[in-house]
C-alpha cells in the first residue's frame, strides 16, 4: 500500500567543497555566536562592575567634600568666636553688634544662616534667618558636637559650631548652609560620573532607601536600572538623622558599550564572510588527481631532481607549487650551509677557512711579476665598546667597518677572521710599485666615525702587512708573518700600519723565550723587591715605602720591568707575581718601626681577577701586618673594564682597613669622574707634571695646586712622584703636596740596605740629600 504523504526530495551535498565550505561557515559561526553571548554578559559584568566602582568612589568624594566645607565653616566662625569685640558683645548681651557680626559672616563665608547659642539657652541670630529649635541642638552642642546637620525652615543644612570662650565657655556660635538642590548638583559635578545625590531625612526616605543597609550599593528593580548608595551624615539635630542618597543610571552607563556590540557583530559577520569564501577556495581541487605529485614525491625520494608542472590554480596546483618550492628550499638551504660553513655569520664576509682557501689559490696562481699582499687588521679598543655600550653595540660596529671595507676596497678580498680581527687580500699586478698606498688605502678605510643608536664611536684599526713572494710562500707563513707585522704596529701606536722584517719573527722568538724564562723565574724565585722611600713633606721625615719588583735574571743580571712587566701582563703571570709581591711585602713591612706604611702597586688583570680582596687578607693574616700600615695603589685603566664591578672590589678592600691611593692621577680623561666615584685615601701626581716645574713657560704649577686643592677638599692625601731636584720639591710645598717621592730622596734600594734609611732618624733632612 503506498503511502498518502508526498515525497520530498531529500537535499544532499554531494560536492566535497560544498561540504567543507559549509562545514567552515557552520564551525566559524558557532564559534562567533558563543564569543558574541560570552562579550556581551562580559561587557554587561564590566559595565556593572565599573559603575558600581565609580558610584562607590563618589560616595567618598562626596564625604569628602562635605567634611572639608563644615571644616571651612567651623575656620570661618573660629575666626569669630576668638575675636575680641564679639566675645565682649556675647558677653554683654550686645544683640545688635552680635547680630552685625553675625550677617558679615555668613556673607563671607556663603552661608545661609549664623547664630549663637547662649550656655544659658538663650539664641541670638542675624534677624533675617531661620534657626534650628533651641531644646534640640543645645545639649549636642554641650556634649562638645561641633558639625552636623540640623533643619532650617524645613530644609537640611550642613552646620559647625565654634565655642565662645572668654576664657570661660560662653556659648556657641553655628555657622549652617543648606543641602539645597543648588548645592548639591554643584557637588555632583565634581564626580567622575554622572550622579544625582540628595540629603534626606531618615522620615523622608522610600522604602526602597530605607530598608538598604548603609554603606552598600544596589540597583533598583526599575527600566533605567538606577544603582543607589545610602550614608549616614552626623547630625546636630535630634531627630532628622540625615541620610546622603547618590543615585547614578546603569542603563545609561551601559548604553555607551551598544557602539562596541554593534561593532563586534558586524566584525563576526565579515569573519563569517570571509569564512564562507576561503572555505570554498580551500575546497576547490581537493579531488582533483593527486597522482601527479604522488610520482613526482617518489622520484623526490629517490634523490632525482625534478619539478611538477603546475596545471591548475585550485587546491592541488597550490600543493604542486609547493612541492616546487620546497625542493627549491631544501637546494636553497644546502647552499646556505656551505655559504655559512665559508662566511662570518655577523657581516657575511669570507672566514679564517674560506679566506685562508683563496689566499692559497691566489698563491698558486701567481705570475712572476705579481705579489699577493695580506694584511692583518686588529680594530682599536674594541672591548672598550662592548664593555661600556654592550655586545649588540659592538656587533652593530663590526657590520659596518665590514660594509665600509667593501666600499672602500673594490676588488680586494675582505674576511673576518674572528673577534674584531679582519684580514685583505690584494693581488697587486705592478711587482715594481710601491705598496705604500695600498697600506695607507687598508688602513683610512677603518677609520670612521660609526653612529652607534646615537653615540658616535671613533674607529680605527692597526695593519700588520706581508707581501708573497718575499715574506713567505705559502698562506700559513703569509698570514703569521702579518700577525707579527700587526703585533708591531700595536705596540708602536694605534691606527698605524706595520710592514713584516725578519727582525719581527726573531722579536717574536724572543719574546717566547722571555716567556718560558718568566714561568721558570717564578717557580725558581728569582725576584726581589726594592723599596724607594715615601717622604712627608708636612712632617719632614720618612712616611713609608713603596715595593717595586726585579727580576735577578741568572744570566743577564737585572732585567728591566718596562721589559718584563707588560709580558707578565699580557700572558696573565701577572697574577702570581702580584701575589708574590704583596705576600712579600707585607712581610718586610712587618721589621719597619710601626709608623712606617708599604705601597704595593696592584696590575689591571689582577685587580680584576677574582679574589683580590681574600688574597689581601690572607697575606695580612699570614705576616701580622696592621692593615693599616698597608696601602694599595691602582691606576684608573682598572675602571674601564666594569666601573659597578671595580667599584665593589675597592670597596670590598676598603672593608679590610687598608689604603687605597690612585697612581698616575691626571694622566687619563677621566681621573675627575673617578675621584667622586669613590673615596681613596691619597692620590699620586704624575711624575711628567713634576718634570714641568722647571719649566716656568708652562701650567704645571697651576695644574699642581688644582689638583692638591681638589684632593684637599675631597679628604685625600697628595703625593708627587719622580721629584729630583731642590726646586722642585718646595715648589710642590708651596702648591699643598703632602708627600714626595723619587731619586732627590733615594733611588729604590734593596731590603738590606733599607736600615740605613730608616736609621738616618727616620729620613730626617734626607729630603735634601740625594742617596
Amino acid at each position: 500500500m503506498k503511502s498518502a504523504f508526498p515525497s520530498f526530495p531529500v537535499p544532499t551535498f554531494r560536492s566535497l567543497k560544498i561540504r567543507i565550505a559549509v562545514l567552515y561557515a557552520a564551525l566559524f559561526a558557532a564559534v562567533a555566536a558563543v564569543l558574541m553571548v560570552l562579550v556581551n554578559s562580559g561587557i554587561e559584568r564590566f559595565g556593572e562592575a565599573s559603575a558600581s566602582r565609580d558610584l562607590a568612589a563618589n560616595a567618598r568624594v562626596f564625604d569628602e567634600i562635605i567634611e572639608l566645607r563644615a571644616r571651612q565653616m567651623r575656620a570661618s566662625a573660629d575666626v569669630l568666636a576668638r575675636d575680641f569685640g564679639f566675645r565682649e558683645a556675647v558677653a554683654t548681651g550686645d544683640a545688635p553688634t552680635i547680630a552685625s557680626a553675625l550677617r558679615s559672616l555668613r556673607d563671607r563665608s556663603q552661608a545661609s544662616a549664623a547664630f549663637v547659642v547662649g550656655l544659658d539657652g538663650s539664641l541670638i541670630d542675624d534677624g533675617q534667618t531661620a534657626t534650628p529649635p533651641l531644646e534640640a541642638i543645645w545639649y549636642n552642642l554641650d556634649d562638645g558636637i561641633e558639625k552636623g546637620t540640623l533643619r532650617l525652615g524645613g530644609v537640611l543644612a550642613l552646620a559647625a559650631a565654634s565655642p565662645i570662650e572668654a576664657p570661660e565657655l560662653m556659648g556657641w556660635l553655628v555657622l549652617a548652609a543648606p543641602f539645597d538642590e543648588r548645592e548639591m548638583a554643584r557637588l555632583a559635578e565634581l564626580a567622575a560620573v554622572e550622579t544625582e545625590a540628595a540629603v534626606l531625612g531618615e522620615a523622608s526616605l522610600t522604602p526602597l532607601l530605607a530598608d538598604a543597609g548603609l554603606g552598600e550599593i544596589f540597583e533598583a528593580d526599575d527600566p533605567a536600572r538606577n544603582l543607589y548608595h545610602v550614608s549616614a551624615l552626623p547630625s546636630l539635630q535630634d531627630g532628622i538623622e540625615p541620610r546622603l542618597v547618590l543615585r547614578h543610571s546603569m542603563a545609561g552607563a551601559l548604553a555607551e558599550y551598544a557602539r562596541l556590540k554593534y561593532v563586534l557583530a558586524g566584525v563576526a559577520l565579515a569573519g563569517l564572510a570571509l569564512m564562507v569564501g576561503l572555505g570554498w577556495r580551500i575546497a576547490r581541487g581537493i579531488t582533483g588527481p593527486l597522482s601527479t605529485l604522488d610520482e613526482a614525491m617518489c622520484r623526490f625520494g629517490k634523490g632525482e631532481e625534478t619539478v611538477v608542472r603546475v596545471e591548475t590554480e585550485d587546491e592541488v596546483g597550490r600543493l604542486a607549487s609547493s612541492f616546487n618550492s620546497m625542493f627549491a628550499a631544501i637546494a636553497e638551504r644546502e647552499r646556505q650551509i656551505v655559504h655559512v660553513g665559508l662566511h662570518d655569520e655577523l657581516t657575511d664576509l669570507p672566514n679564517r677557512k674560506l679566506f685562508a682557501e683563496q689566499l692559497d689559490q691566489a698563491l698558486a696562481r701567481r705570475d712572476d711579476h705579481e705579489r699577493v699582499l695580506v694584511a692583518y687588521c686588529d680594530l682599536d679598543d674594541f672591548k672598550l665598546v662592548n664593555d661600556t655600550l654592550g655586545h649588540p653595540a659592538g656587533d652593530t660596529l663590526l657590520r659596518k667597518v665590514a660594509e665600509g671595507l667593501t666600499a672602500d676596497l673594490g676588488k680586494a678580498l675582505i674576511a673576518r677572521l674572528g673577534g674584531d680581527e679582519f684580514a685583505v687580500l690584494v693581488v697587486v699586478d705592478d711587482d715594481q710599485a710601491s705598496l705604500l698606498p695600498i697600506a695607507r688605502r687598508i688602513q683610512e678605510s677603518f677609520d670612521r666615525q660609526v653612529d652607534l643608536d646615537g653615540y658616535t664611536a671613533l674607529c680605527s684599526a692597526s695593519v700588520g702587512i706581508a707581501v708573497a713572494p718575499g715574506d713567505g710562500e705559502n698562506g700559513t707563513d703569509l698570514l703569521k708573518h702579518a700577525d707579527l707585522a700587526l703585533y708591531r704596529a700595536k705596540r708602536e701606536g694605534k691606527s698605524s700600519f706595520h710592514f713584516f722584517e725578519p727582525m719581527l719573527d726573531q722579536e717574536a722568538r724572543r719574546r717566547r723565550e722571555l716567556e718560558l724564562e718568566l714561568r721558570l723565574a717564578i717557580k725558581n724565585g728569582e725576584f726581589e723587591l726594592y723599596f724607594q722611600p715615601l717622604y712627608s713633606l708636612a712632617q719632614e721625615k720618612l712616611q713609608g715605602f713603596e715595593a717595586l719588583i726585579r727580576w735577578n735574571h741568572p744570566t743577564r743580571g737585572l732585567v728591566n720591568p718596562a721589559e718584563f712587566i707588560p709580558l707578565a701582563e699580557e700572558t696573565g703571570l701577572i697574577l702570581q707575581i702580584g701575589e708574590w709581591v704583596v705576600r712579600e711585602g707585607c712581610c718586610a713591612a712587618l721589621a719597619w718601626p710601626e709608623a712606617l706604611s708599604i705601597a704595593i702597586n696592584i696590575s689591571p688583570r689582577q685587580f680584576a681577577a677574582p679574589g683580590l680582596a681574600t688574597t689581601i687578607m690572607q697575606a695580612l693574616a699570614d705576616s701580622g701586618l696592621q692593615p693599616e700600615r698597608l696601602e694599595l695603589e691602582i691606576t684608573e685603566s682598572v675602571f674601564i673594564a666594569d666601573i659597578k664591578k671595580t667599584l665593589g672590589t675597592l670597596h670590598e678592600l676598603r672593608d679590610l682597613g687598608v689604603r687605597i691611593a690612585l697612581d698616575d692621577f691626571g694622566t687619563g680623561y677621566s681621573s675627575l669622574s673617578y675621584l667622586r666615584s669613590f673615596p681613596f685615601d691619597k692620590v699620586k701626581i704624575d711624575q711628567t707634571f713634576v718634570r714641568d716645574l722647571n719649566d716656568k713657560g708652562n701650567n704645571a704649577h697651576a695644574v699642581i695646586r688644582a689638583i692638591t686643592t681638589l684632593a684637599s677638599a675631597l679628604g685625600m692625601d697628595t703625593l708627587a712622584e719622580g721629584v729630583e731636584n731642590l726646586e722642585q720639591r718646595e715648589i710642590l710645598r708651596r702648591e699643598g703636596c703632602e708627600f714626595i717621592q723619587g731619586y732627590l730622596l733615594s733611588r729604590p734600594v734593596p731590603a738590606h740596605e733599607l736600615a740605613l734609611l730608616i736609621g738616618t732618624e727616620e729620613m730626617e733632612g734626607l729630603a735634601g740629600v740625594v742617596v
